[in-house]
């Protein structure tokens, strides 16, 4: 009997859409990526997929890292993030390039550049502090119970060893089924992301020999292959065309859902979070400027670099064709620099709701309610 893929091999596109007014909450026919409509991923999800969110998984608090550079001061890549994970639920993490997302993603793994320079604050897993754990503990974590994904598939597979045998060193490293049960597994993951036939090939096949959203799948077998409970995804689409980013984004919905999975799920582009993400945290210079429900901060998000960021994302057409040309709105001036020691917002230079207050201090995390925070003067007293 021919072997079905799972649910996750496929793109879903006949989901409805949200009634939010939103240009991340609009039905699935008016919405576009690029020329590309992204049909599956606008509708709003279910919390965890009407799965209970049980007590945080992971917990994260005032981390900051310190990075030295070449003939100049020293960088601040994070500054102060705190945030916790909840059992179930997929977190995503929204920011321009060196905006920390990256280094964010490897300091939960204990991974840090050999020019690190402080690293200071807790990150506790299932209770364990892995900033203050041993390299052999945090070993047995690493690709065991939390896996990260890179987000370059041909540089993170090893170009010279076939597929199967690299998701088999990872099973290798955690367990001690044998050559056999290795060799079983790998099968089984293989085909959890591709049809059976298909994966057999992709078992004997070198990176060169794939396409990028197969080395993509790959890369995704691994991080799956010893059952993790927690899963960080690093721009795992952003070297991908539009159409296989969405079946990439597919599979990890499918994947959520049949294995219960938690998600870090990091990226540039807010339009791959709608209809997957339950939270949104945004980084900016390093800092956490708003947390909270992914369907709030999509359809109103609140601090002005949020609304910037949203603004310039290419305009809604349902006929791209008779949209016209029209010049994109860009956030002005350039990314703050963490080495440049300044008082005030990191964001007010470029900010276009800046007031005298925020050249002076730097707001602090302001509650709008139980679940929504936002690092902005305007909220404050509210």
């Amino acid at each position: 009997m021919k072997q079905e893929p799972a649910e996750s091999a496929l793109v879903k596109t006949n989901q409805t859409g949200s009634s939010e007014s939103s240009p991340f909450s609009k039905g699935a026919e008016d919405v576009n990526f690029g020329s590309l409509p992204i049909r599956f991923a606008l509708f709003t999800p279910p919390s965890c997929f009407n799965m209970p969110c049980m007590a945080s998984i992971l917990e994260v608090r005032d981390l900051r890292v310190t990075y030295r550079s070449r003939g100049g001061p020293a960088f601040r890549a994070l500054d102060g993030v705190s945030f916790s994970l909840e059992s179930g639920e997929v977190l995503g993490v929204l920011g321009e390039s060196g905006s920390g997302k990256s280094t964010l993603a490897t300091s939960l793994l204990g991974l840090f550049c050999a020019n690190a320079l402080t690293v200071s604050g807790t990150v506790l897993f299932e209770g364990q502090d892995l900033l203050q754990a041993k390299p052999g503990e945090l070993q047995k974590i690493r690709g065991n119970r939390i896996s990260l994904i890179f987000q370059e598939p041909s540089v993170a597979l090893h170009p010279t060893m076939r597929a199967g045998r690299q998701i088999r060193h990872v099973l290798a490293a955690h367990g001690t089924k044998g050559r056999r049960g290795f060799d079983q597994r790998t099968r089984e993951v293989l085909e959890q992301l591709f049809f059976a036939e298909e994966a057999e090939r992709i078992r004997r096949s070198h990176p060169h020999q794939l396409s990028g959203g197969q080395r993509q799948r790959v890369l995704i077998a691994q991080a799956i292959a010893c059952g993790p409970s927690v899963i960080i995804a690093d721009e795992p689409t952003a070297s991908l065309d539009p159409t296989t980013q969405m079946e990439i984004l597919g599979v990890f919905r499918a994947l959520r859902k049949s294995l219960s999975l938690t998600m870090m799920f990091i990226t540039h582009n807010p339009a791959l979070l709608a209809g997957f993400a339950d939270r949104i945290l945004v980084l900016y210079a390093g800092r956490v400027i708003e947390l909270g429900p992914a369907q709030g901060v999509l359809a109103s998000p609140k601090h002005p670099y949020t609304r910037s960021l949203f603004q310039s994302i290419p305009p809604l057409a349902s006929a791209p064709r008779q949209a016209g040309k029209k010049k994109l709105p860009a956030i002005s001036g350039d990314s703050f620099s963490s080495s440049v020691p300044r008082e005030g917002c990191p964001f007010e230079p470029r900010c276009p709701e800046r007031m005298d207050i925020c050249k002076s201090r730097e707001p602090g995390l302001v509650n709008l309610s139980e679940t929504h925070t936002v690092s902005c003067f305007r909220y404050e007293g509210q």
